[in-house]
């Protein structure tokens, strides 16, 4: 008898202790707990799984790392490019080729140090992650055209699509915002390209005189969001507006979307943008803003089934109001947005999807973290028996 009572209690405090390392969080789907997958990342910008569960995680100063499932962190692997690491300027985003398992290759976004300054570039390398982890073959694909950021609005989000093209975004600079109107340049546009840096010859303004042949869109702001929609295969979009005004576009070939003609907010201060209004003949109507700004960026669609409630729900990290927004979607329309782990009181830079159906995020400091998000556990129930 009190062999079992010695175990039973053992286990009873394994599960408190386990409980008590997950933070809880309330949600319509049930408590969510948070843990810690790794520590010691400083200002950490993307991550993406590879096939063996292992992450491969960017650091905006310029370090790129594998990161195993138990958290430990490899040392910084070779041959990544040079950064502008300036402002929000760094190492950027990260993706696998659709085919990694066969190529080893991936695509990765930096800011590029340029004329004093730094532009958007996109570079293919092959990932050698043998007992010295390294880059291999790296080559850039794309450079930005036009002038540098001191530091401000760099985009750099990528996606794939189905067919193998590249879609990458490009901020405005902050300084140059009027450019994302026009055509002679890339700034404030979404691009696209193939594997090896070509525009595509179906691309929108292959075929117009003074315009850049990768753009796909343009009138973007900064946008550090970008995803395909896998029920439907279409390309979405988030962006930070100035003062109000972020948004999520669906973005089609060759459309306009308005920044900075039209805004939902206003300048930093406080005067309007462009027009003074939302709306313009011409110009793709956001299918959601934020006002006031919560500043998002990452953003996924949920397709896993540890949350079957949330399945086909947009999910958009924010650094400003340091919250996960889940954007419940009816077709093409949001019809309820419901805001998380705001206790959690950390600038969630990404989110991303687990192979086992968990969220990962990103934690935006200079002790940047790695967050697992998954439904908290009952704590455990015993029955003791006590034999007569």
């Amino acid at each position: 008898m009190r062999l079992v009572l010695v175990l039973s209690g053992a286990l009873i405090a394994a599960a408190i202790a386990m409980r008590a390392a997950d933070a809880v969080y309330p949600s319509s789907a049930g408590n969510l707990a948070v843990q810690t997958v790794a520590t010691g990342l400083v200002h950490p910008w993307s991550l993406a799984f590879l096939p063996d569960g292992r992450m491969i995680v960017t650091e905006r100063p310029g370090r790129m790392r594998l990161v195993a499932p138990n958290g430990q962190l490899s040392s910084p692997l070779a041959n990544v490019p040079k950064v502008f690491a300036v402002g929000q300027g760094g190492l950027l985003d990260v993706i696998l080729d659709r085919e990694f398992a066969q190529n080893r290759t991936i695509y990765f976004s930096y800011s590029e140090p340029f004329n004093g300054g730094g532009r958007t570039a996109l570079a293919r390398a092959r990932l050698d992650d043998s007992e010295m982890p390294r880059l291999t073959d790296v080559k850039v694909i794309y450079r930005e055209y036009g002038p540098p950021s001191n530091g401000n609005n760099f985009g750099s989000r990528i996606v794939q699509a189905m067919d193998g093209t590249l879609f990458a975004t490009n901020g405005e600079h902050f300084t140059d915002r009027d450019m994302a109107q026009t055509l002679d340049n890339d700034l404030g546009k979404i691009v696209r390209i193939t594997t090896d840096g070509t525009p595509p010859p179906d691309n929108p303004f292959t075929n117009k005189p003074g315009a850049r042949p990768e753009i796909w869109s343009y009138g973007h702001r900064n946008p550090q969001g970008l995803a395909i929609n896998p029920a439907d295969g279409k390309l979405w979009e988030q962006e930070h507006g100035a003062r109000g005004g972020d948004e999520i576009n669906i973005i089609q070939k060759g459309h306009n979307y308005g920044w900075p003609r039209v805004s939902y907010g206003v300048n930093y201060d406080g005067t309007p943008v462009g027009t003074g209004k939302a709306k313009m003949e011409g110009v793709d109507d956001p299918c959601w803003h934020w006002t006031p700004s919560i500043a998002p960026s990452g953003m996924a669609f949920y397709t896993g089934d540890l949350f079957p409630a949330w399945k086909g729900s947009l999910f958009n990290g924010a650094l400003r109001w340091q919250l996960l927004s889940r954007l419940e979607l009816k077709g093409d329309t949001v019809v309820k947005e419901e805001r998380l782990l705001q206790a959690l009181d950390e600038r969630i830079r990404d989110v991303r999807q687990g192979p086992e159906g968990a969220f990962y995020l990103l934690t935006d400091s200079t002790s940047g973290r790695i967050l697992r998000v998954k439904p908290a556990r009952p704590l455990l129930s015993f029955q003791i028996g006590l034999r007569r």
